[in-house]
């Protein structure tokens, strides 16, 4: 198969020749080769390259989640690296006045919670609002067999790790979703997207023969993936999501979790694709940092069967009701959760929950609450859609 920018460099450098150029790009943007996207335009006679924009991580990813970024001057090329991360999380008219085109090149994770996604919808929004272009070099969304679930965010709970509507799992490539934005959310900006070749709805990242490369520091394999959708709630609540350890949303525990009951309880449920086994952990930076916490490590057996959300869901319901010194993350008057769970619905339902209530099946119960929704947004992404395989 053949990425966007590969379809770029080898087909269609005509149309962008003469065009001053800016890239939005992290160390995630590659051809197959391993190939850095920001060097090969830079090195190509015919592509001018003139700026960097950087996402979340930074553009050579070397920032933790959430830690702003500064602009730079990227040490490889000279070029001057202008943040999207730091006092400005949107592209700014001015940004561009010496730039007739934004690329954007950056690995997603097929998560509504991932930020690279609106760092994308934002410059689009801006781009819609003048006389540039912007050009997506489109990548494979490397969870793209597993079905769009999830509650979907609405503009009450919309922030920058959830908006325009998306569901947790939304199994769309970049590009689908750029044309998606654009359209939907009437954003006006004039987009071509550069579509891979040969890549089919139905491949995991590791059937394309493309090498992982983590998108960001806490996203080191496929598995990680994988579970990712579901495992983003514990992030918003006390009990440690594993960063600060070397299997990131794999490991979820706390110092007051009984790993040995947790796991018992949990495999009990018969939760397709998974087993739990239970773990001791030391975090090494984040929740519980320095502590000792039990738990447990989410093995993914059978991908092809397995739920993430639903798994989330349930592990989620289940550390509440059975361990009482489990609590809610607080922004302020806020609850971290919400922002997660578009709204407060989740947490108060688990909070009004009786102890003995069966986890599995008032996960279920939150789920059937999304159909309607899901139903809505699947006919409404089938238009976008550009690549062939199941179209759930």
């Amino acid at each position: 198969m053949r990425l966007g920018v590969e379809t770029l460099v080898r087909e269609r450098t005509a149309f962008l020749d003469g065009d001053r150029l800016g890239l939005i790009t992290n160390p995630s943007g590659t051809d197959s080769e391993l190939r850095s996207t920001i060097d090969l335009l830079y090195e190509h006679e015919s592509f001018d390259l003139r700026k960097l924009f950087s996402p979340e991580h930074g553009i050579r990813g070397n920032a933790e989640a959430g830690e702003e970024v500064g602009d730079t001057v990227d040490e490889k090329t000279g070029l001057p690296v202008t943040s999207l991360y730091g006092d400005n999380r949107k592209l700014q008219p001015e940004m561009i006045d010496d730039i007739d085109t934004v690329l954007f090149d950056i690995q997603d994770v097929g998560a509504r919670f991932y930020t690279y996604i609106y760092t994308l919808a934002y410059a689009m929004e801006t781009i819609g609002g003048t006389d540039k272009r912007i050009v997506v070099l489109d990548r494979p969304n490397p969870i793209a067999p597993l079905e769009p679930t999830g509650s979907r965010i609405d503009e009450e709970n919309a922030s920058f790790i959830g908006d325009y509507r998306l569901p947790i799992v939304h199994g769309m490539t970049v590009g689908e979703l750029a044309q998606y934005f654009n359209n939907e959310f009437e954003m006006g900006a004039d987009l071509e997207v550069v579509p891979m070749r040969g890549w089919r709805r139905n491949s995991w990242h590791d059937q394309t023969g493309l090498p992982w490369v983590p998108p960001s520091p806490n996203m080191p394999t496929l598995e990680t993936a994988t579970i990712y959708p579901g495992m983003v709630y514990f992030e918003a609540t006390t009990l440690s999501e594993g960063r600060g350890t070397t299997k990131p949303f794999e490991f979820i525990g706390a110092p007051w979790i009984d790993a040995q009951e947790w796991a018992s309880s949990l495999n009990e449920l018969n939760l397709p694709g998974v087993r739990f086994r239970p773990i001791w952990f030391t975090p090494t930076f984040d929740d519980h940092e320095g502590d000792t916490a039990a738990g447990v490590q989410i093995h993914v057996r059978d991908r092809n069967t397995v739920q993430p959300v639903r798994v989330g869901l349930a592990m989620l319901i289940s550390a509440f009701l059975s361990y009482p010194e489990s609590d809610w993350l607080t922004w302020g008057d806020t609850y971290a959760i919400d922002s997660r769970a578009n709204g407060s619905q989740l947490r108060k339902t688990i909070e009004d929950a009786d102890p003995d209530t069966d986890p599995l099946a008032l996960a279920d119960r939150i789920r059937s609450e999304w159909s309607d929704d899901l139903d809505e947004f699947r006919r409404i992404r089938r238009q976008y859609l550009l690549y062939g395989g199941p179209r759930r």
